[in-house]
């Protein structure tokens, strides 16, 4: 069937063009050829994905990719993305998938928040000549303590050098070098890595399990006693928030022998997560499941309860806590995937700005905030974000997208096909190779150090010295072009209130 579609970039070249070919080596997608008989090269626009590599890499910086400036008549109720979703679908008759997490223009509440500075009678701190501590623990706490509560130890906690540990994201949606690149920054930061759902090669598990978290998803995939004493934590994956109530598919074609033995799943076959966990239908099926795994790993390892947000997070998380979990990680609707549904990504989950800041007041109001932590994740951009989010009650976030932006992901959204030029998404050995482990590590590194310094700068700023003093003080936040229901949900005032 003849495609009805526009292109959605267009590639021009300039005359500087020498026709070395490495855009045609660069790019994944077959976009570039050379036409031997004209001795020139020809670009295919409706192949390009938009990702910018064979741009970057063309030596004579020939190379630029826009937006295709073609358009259909503007029609307020018909976007042009509306109409091309209907053409992609009568031609396909299937699900459009997507990569990443939303792009919808909701609104981004970060960018509404304000931060305090202290001014005369709160002396500022300045990061460079007085210590400043972003240590951060994660786990249960007890109400108090006593000498004898202390020579019995407490609950196993998590400690982070800097409030920040990469999201999950697993071995086969992103390739064996991004895994590794992740988990060797991660030990190097002090911080954790999160290995998803595709479970934690063998080859790695000594060496990184003080700095892992290791997941337990609907799908069950590599999971042994062995794994989950595998980690330092280990995570119950309910939901995430870029597809909130839906399972997870990976292809075959992204089920390498590696793949599949750490999956404990046969080579080449589609790696299907259920929507539900089969076993946890109620709260208190989520306590066993919490019990047994605590029972498995001697009680010595936090156990995490990760899920989307969503419309009633609140009282959810409430009886996650009251079910024995040790942290709750909310994702938010803005957070990243490997490929999802577009209508769902688009459509399902609330901000995490909202979510996290109801699910900490709920908590205090129910007198249970200290008997689990919060982990903040699904749309952290940048350090400002780290410390909005920690001021308005989270212990900690999860970075996902950040980190593979760092990695040299330009979201161009077509993970799920496996074809990923920056050597990230794919299992293809070719474009795995891409990525140097030793080089992505070190922007990871870089990218937690820089936030890390900021955050100082901010802390000290507020007349802070300890990133613990900033949780749940929504007084050092104002919110500027809000409705007044926005400012409630969030906890704060208006600026100039």
């Amino acid at each position: 069937m003849r495609s009805l579609l526009l292109p959605e970039f267009t590639i021009s070249r300039s005359d500087s063009c020498d026709r070395c070919r490495a855009c045609e080596h660069q790019c994944s997608f077959g976009v570039h050829t050379y036409d031997a008989s004209q001795d020139m090269m020809i670009s295919d626009n409706y192949r390009c994905a938009g990702c910018q590599r064979c741009a970057v890499f063309c030596p004579k910086g020939a190379i630029e990719i826009r937006p295709t400036p073609s358009f259909y008549r503007p029609n307020a109720s018909w976007s042009r993305e509306r109409i091309e979703d209907i053409k992609r679908q009568a031609e396909t008759g299937g699900v459009i998938l997507t990569g990443c997490g939303s792009d919808k223009p909701f609104r981004i509440y970060w960018d509404h928040i304000l931060l305090n500075a202290s001014q005369v009678t709160n002396p500022s701190i300045d990061p460079l000549r007085e210590p400043m501590e972003l240590r951060t623990f994660l786990g249960s706490k007890p109400e108090s303590l006593s000498l004898s509560d202390m020579e019995a130890g407490t609950d196993p906690v998590l400690t982070l050098e800097t409030p920040m540990l990469f999201s999950a994201m697993s071995y086969g949606a992103i390739s064996y070098n991004a895994f590794q690149a992740l988990a060797i920054a991660a030990s190097r930061s002090g911080t954790f890595f999160n290995t998803g759902e595709g479970g934690m090669p063998a080859e790695m598990r000594s060496q990184f399990k003080e700095h892992t978290i290791v997941q337990v998803a609907s799908g069950r995939f590599g999971i042994d006693a062995e794994y989950l004493n595998s980690g330092a934590a280990v995570e119950i994956k309910i939901g995430q928030g870029a597809k909130p109530g839906i399972g997870g598919h990976l292809p075959g074609e992204k089920v390498s022998q590696h793949v599949a033995a750490t999956r404990m799943i046969p080579e080449g076959t589609d790696a299907i997560s259920p929507a539900p966990h089969h076993d946890i239908y109620s709260i208190e099926d989520l306590e066993m499941l919490i019990s047994a795994i605590k029972e498995v790993t001697n009680y010595e390892k936090p156990v995490i309860v990760k899920v989307a947000a969503v419309h009633n997070i609140s009282a959810i998380a409430s009886g996650i806590v009251r079910a024995g979990a040790d942290i709750i990680a909310i994702d938010g609707m803005r957070g990243g995937t490997g490929a999802a549904p577009k209508a769902i990504r688009d459509n399902v989950g609330i901000p995490i700005e909202l979510a996290v800041s109801s699910v900490d007041r709920r908590l205090r109001d129910e007198g249970i905030r200290e008997r689990c932590s919060i982990i903040a994740g699904g749309g952290i951009r940048c350090s400002a974000d780290v410390v909005k989010a920690i001021a308005l009650g989270a212990d900690a976030v999860y970075i996902g997208t950040a980190a593979l932006i760092a990695m040299g992901c330009t979201l161009c959204q077509r993970c799920y096909t496996g074809r990923c030029s920056w050597g990230i998404c794919t299992q293809d050995p070719g474009l795995m190779r891409r990525l140097n482990v030793e080089e992505a590590a070190q922007r990871l590194v870089n990218l937690l150090s820089a936030w890390s310094h900021e955050i100082k700068e901010m802390l000290g700023g507020m007349g802070i010295n300890a990133i613990e003093s900033l949780r749940g003080n929504r007084d050092q936040l104002r919110g500027i072009g809000l409705h007044e229901w926005e400012l409630d949900v969030l906890g704060i005032k208006g600026a100039g209130e």
